[in-house]
């Protein structure tokens, strides 16, 4: 595997090999990897495609009160986890290599980034959406695999690549789970025991929650206020958001007539959590 710190070298490697014929894949990470990261380059390496991953914890998305500071790292870690999932070129810049300067020049998708997390995190798609096209730029990928967890990034990624004619085509992997059904995150870590024990109501109330639409419920109100009940019964969290919206452009739902996602955030603690569900009537994926 190789392993770089630096943009030019990095770009001479990715052109070594396209001038090889092969397609190029990113998955962006900020690393502390997981099995639901090391999915995603599975995907990639089915892709048959030369895979490039990066971890870049990207001041950009954190809010001033957020965790920035103390959000996860163990490099050495992340590196040996990366070359055994088959990894080919980790990229692992530093701040000063992403960001030699203030940046003057930011991406915004507005609408998409004004809902659920965005309410609550203002700035944080942009910070999203910021690095993302940098990295497009810097890696030029034919392909980008980005985890079903975060519905909300990959949504307004998608639409940052329409908008901008990017010449990526951007794909989206199962969220991975725990045994019993956390969805699997890097801040999982700062769980307590009993925390972790509680947060798989999450899990459990998105499948209540599909399990009401498979039995008629259409109410998007009723849906929502159904799985608010059972966290708040159920758990000590403190609930961010529940909603129902369009799977596809996220915009509120009233009646539950097509595809919707159901997503919810919660915090336990200082930890803050996020889930979702895509549902469509009669099914559920």
């Amino acid at each position: 595997m190789i392993s770089t710190w630096f943009i030019k070298e990095l770009r001479a490697h990715v052109q070594g090999e396209k001038r090889k014929g092969k397609k190029i894949a990113i998955v962006p990470t900020m690393g502390y990897l997981h099995r639901g990261h090391l999915s995603l380059v599975e995907e990639a390496k089915r892709a048959g495609a030369f895979v490039v991953m990066s971890i870049f914890v990207n001041p950009l998305q954190f809010g001033p009160k957020e965790d920035f500071g103390r959000y996860p790292r163990d490099l050495e870690r992340d590196s040996s986890l990366a070359e055994e999932a088959g990894v080919d070129l980790l990229f692992h810049p530093a701040l000063e290599e992403m960001y030699p300067e203030p940046m003057l020049t930011l991406v915004e998708v507005k609408e998409l980034d004004a809902v659920l997390c965005g309410k609550s995190r203002p700035g944080h798609f942009t910070g999203v959406a910021t690095v993302v096209a940098k990295l497009f730029n810097i890696v030029q990928p034919d392909l980008a695999f980005f985890g079903q967890k975060d519905y909300q990034q990959v949504q307004v990624i998608r639409r940052m690549v329409s908008d901008l004619n990017m010449p990526v085509e951007v794909r989206s992997v199962p969220i991975a789970r725990a045994e019993d059904g956390l969805a699997l995150s890097s801040r999982n870590v700062y769980l307590s025991p009993q925390q972790r024990a509680e947060a798989v109501v999450l899990y459990q109330s998105l499948e209540e929650g599909a399990a009401a639409i498979r039995k008629g419920e259409r109410s998007a109100r009723a849906l929502e206020n159904l799985i608010r009940a059972k966290i708040k019964a159920e758990s000590s969290g403190d609930i961010d958001y529940v909603e129902v919206r369009d799977a596809a452009d996220l915009k509120e739902v009233t009646e539950i007539e097509g595809p919707v996602v159901i997503a919810l955030a919660v915090k336990f603690g200082q930890t803050r959590l996020i889930d979702n569900k895509v549902v469509e009537v009669g099914t559920d994926v």
